[in-house]
């Protein structure tokens, strides 16, 4: 079976109610850049490991059309390839890895319990990878042009829209933050935003503008995303007036935030106010035994080698937590 262009070990039959959940040393969830690196780290620890991919093998990375800026790969790569090469690098140390998704998790108790529309599984660990979408803007055109004009990530997609004219919709920190980067590639870059000021912070205000590249459309709010083969503008309304008019742009960059991937981990695992795994610089979350890498508990680079890193450091937590884990549960089980 195959998803996206990764291969994927086939899903087994639904399990009777007799089969006993298989275990493992350590069950990543998600199956991006941070849970294939951690994979990666862990198979090659000895850790009995399985990856559980869900429905977007790659993550986020799998919609990117060319990374540029992953150390080791001066051409670029598809985010698509990287991502098989990381798989294909945790399978080869012995991690196993199943296109499923989970559908809830049991901190409560240990072995730690996973279980998917599948299968169940226990875990003496579990590193949570889940990730975190962009908040999209739910108009015509936008889901139709995802990369192919549309995009989330202006250091991915920049160098793209060289000498070309963008449309960034969003006002804060992020929005300004990217759209500047943009002004590095593009001739002209157009700001949407439904207000007649901006939430960024002042710095990245008088950055904006200061730039002879930035102007402001205000008021305004994108209705739709016009197109071809790609993307050729957005039509706007001014949200006082009721207006609605035309802006020709080669490509839109939507950043009216994000949210993490953690409906399944609340009330389990604390959280920030934004819905993001609360976790420390070592990954360890508010369980032990339980450790959040990239995006999920990452509200600020957003950025493949960042969540690779997370990745690495997390596995290699894990490895140290399995040699104190016959204690640990021993000591919970002594004080139930």
């Amino acid at each position: 079976m195959s998803g996206m262009g990764l291969t994927i070990t086939p899903l087994g039959e639904e399990p009777s109610a007799q089969e006993e959940a298989p275990l493992y040393d350590l069950v990543i969830i998600g199956g991006g850049p941070s849970g294939l690196t951690a994979a990666i780290y862990a198979a090659r620890a000895a850790l009995k490991t399985l990856v559980l991919l869900g429905s977007a093998p790659g993550g986020q990375m799998s919609n990117t059309e060319m990374i540029e800026n992953f150390p080791g790969f001066p051409e670029g790569i598809s985010g698509m390839e990287l991502a098989q090469r990381m798989q294909t690098q945790a399978e080869r140390f012995g991690a196993e890895v199943v296109m499923d998704t989970v559908t809830a998790v049991d901190f409560s108790t240990r072995p730690f319990t996973v279980s998917t529309y599948s299968k169940q599984y226990q875990a003496k660990m579990v590193i949570v990878a889940t990730g975190a979408v962009p908040r999209m803007l739910g108009v015509p055109g936008e889901s139709e042009f995802f990369g192919r004009g549309v995009s989330t990530c202006a250091t991915c997609d920049g160098f793209f829209y060289r000498g070309k004219k963008v449309v960034v919709v969003g006002g804060g920190d992020s929005a300004l933050d990217e759209g500047l980067v943009l002004t590095k590639f593009a001739d002209e870059v157009i700001f949407v935003h439904r207000r007649n000021e901006l939430r960024a912070t002042k710095i990245y205000q008088e950055r904006a503008f200061a730039n002879p590249k930035v102007r402001f459309v205000w008021d305004s709010v994108v209705e739709e995303v016009l197109g071809d083969e790609t993307v050729t503008g957005v039509r706007v309304r001014n949200v006082k007036t009721g207006e609605t008019s035309v802006v020709e742009a080669d490509g839109v960059f939507v950043y009216v935030g994000m949210e993490p991937a953690t409906d399944l981990f609340k009330g389990q695992l604390e959280v920030n106010e934004w819905g993001f795994i609360v976790a420390d610089e070592r990954q360890h979350t508010s369980v032990p035994g339980v450790f959040a890498s990239g995006d999920v508990q990452d509200y600020l680079y957003r950025q493949v080698v960042v969540a690779a890193g997370t990745g690495a450091i997390a596995a290699m937590e894990a490895e140290k937590f399995l040699g104190e884990y016959p204690d640990l549960e021993r000591r919970e089980a002594e004080s139930a």
